[in-house]
């Protein structure tokens, strides 16, 4: 991507829903909402998301994914060929027990695709002239909620990545140059799949994307709480088999762990390094960021290099992910400063 600084910043997809873009879901749910109060919602919300990152100074910037609820749940109604499993538990503390599970009924297809096309259109008419992301579910992230008891594993694998494929493609053509696959799947594989073949998924996912291609390892963040071993040297073999061109790695909320890591690994990709907590209320200050940066610079040469949140925004309010995002800003602009 041309013109962007040493140590270029971004969010990592999602980012925080407006107070009043909750309770408008709620009407919509409700079926108070008409079609095009429905499409003056979204779109307005989509414009305060980039006008929060233009305002924070972002470098590289994403569609805040308001469109969407929940991640990539409300994709799976554009899924042909599942049956929707209610939870067993809708009481109480949210959690990853809370959300929906499919069975495998029949050949998987999204005929009309994910809608990240759309969203992605939408966000280039607001921000033209500026170096664009798109997140998207990646095929193990996919899989994971789906039970395929009567279904051969591998089949539902190769329909799975060529949904995902055509969504890249379609992208591709509306004029996408970086795409992210998002998967808090990969630390814990679904369906029975190894990290060898996890790893596999990916690449045959990504294989044919003319553009960059990001792999975001994520550990969850469901209401602000991961769902998994945060390890990543367990996670070594499969992220060094991966054929993408960076890895997005979360670490302020790790206490920096790891960071050692990305020595090996940044002689293969390019790094998005989370240097800014988002599963926690307290606010880093522009010095901490700094630090956080600098450990990773002892690592990772400046120009591999990106500065990122450790995930999406969507599990915090929206003034303290605005605050979040001008620290992470003010602490790339201090390193890159004494560069």
């Amino acid at each position: 991507m041309e013109n962007l600084p040493l140590l270029p910043t971004m969010g990592v997809g999602s980012y925080a829903s407006p107070g009043w873009f909750v309770v408008f879901r709620n009407q919509m749910r409700d079926g108070k909402a008409g079609p095009e109060d429905v499409a003056e919602a979204l779109d307005d919300a989509t414009r305060i998301a980039v006008l929060d990152q233009l305002e924070a100074g972002i470098d590289i910037l994403t569609d805040g994914e308001l469109r969407r609820q929940r991640f990539v749940y409300e994709m799976f109604d554009r899924v042909d060929g599942l049956k929707r499993i209610s939870p067993s538990r809708k009481l109480g503390v949210p959690g990853y027990d809370m959300a929906p599970h499919f069975n495998v009924i029949d050949h998987i297809s999204a005929p009309d695709g994910f809608g990240v096309v759309e969203d992605f259109k939408a966000l280039l008419a607001l921000a033209p002239d500026r170096p664009l992301k798109v997140a998207i579910p990646g095929p193990l992230t996919f899989a994971l909620p789906l039970m395929a008891q009567s279904r051969d594993i591998g089949d539902v694998m190769d329909e799975i990545i060529a949904m995902v494929r055509d969504e890249l493609a379609a992208l591709s053509a509306a004029g996408a140059a970086y795409v992210q696959l998002d998967e808090p799947a990969l630390p814990h594989p679904p369906l029975g799949l190894s990290h060898a073949d996890a790893a596999d998924a990916i690449n045959r996912t990504a294989d044919g994307f003319a553009g960059k291609v990001g792999v975001h390892v994520c550990f969850g963040n469901n209401a602000g709480r991961p769902m998994a071993d945060r390890r990543f040297d367990r996670l070594m073999g499969a992220m060094e088999a991966l054929t993408c061109d960076q890895l997005v790695l979360e670490f302020a909320n790790r206490q920096m762990a790891d960071v050692e890591l990305l020595g090996p690994l940044s002689a293969k990709f390019d790094i998005a390094a989370g240097v800014v907590d988002v599963k926690n209320f307290h606010l880093e200050t522009t010095e901490e960021v700094a630090a956080r940066i600098r450990q990773c610079l002892e690592f990772v040469v400046p120009g591999k290099l990106t500065i990122t949140g450790d995930c999406g925004f969507s599990a915090l309010p929206r003034y303290l992910a605005r605050q979040k995002m001008q620290v992470m800003v003010a602490g790339a602009r201090a390193v890159r400063e004494t560069l």
